[in-house]
């Protein structure tokens, strides 16, 4: 079994930074495809972009391009998420989520989920 754990969220102004970490255990991600989700309060769950299996390879929602920044370690057995110029909007948990096999954007297709990190974007 795969067990995820994102850290790294927290408070900060509109324009800032923030980077977020997924830690697996229990197994190596290499063959695992990596994605991140966000969901802010009354809406539903967000795909933000995804990293193949051999870290070759990202797909963002059109939203994050050019903000966000997916890469992979396999080595350290671990993904991170990169995101600059943040907004409010950018407001959510984010979730770090795996599965065997190809990058998707559906979250339904992801067998593993970490428990989320909280981000707050002010104005």
């Amino acid at each position: 079994q795969l067990q995820l754990v994102e850290s790294g969220g927290g408070m900060l102004q509109a324009g800032g930074s923030l980077r977020l970490s997924c830690a697996a255990s229990g197994r190596t991600v290499v063959g695992y495809a990596m994605a991140w989700f966000r969901q802010a309060p009354g809406k539903e769950r967000e795909f933000v972009g995804a990293i193949s299996e051999h870290g070759t390879t990202t797909y963002y929602a059109d939203s994050m391009k050019g903000r966000f920044t997916i890469s992979k370690d396999n080595d350290k057995n671990s993904a991170y998420l990169q995101m600059n110029s943040l907004k409010p909007d950018d407001t959510a948990i984010y979730y770090c989520a795996a599965r065997e096999g190809s990058l998707t954007n559906a979250a339904d297709r992801y067998d593993f989920w970490g428990q989320g990190t909280q981000v707050t974007v002010s104005s």
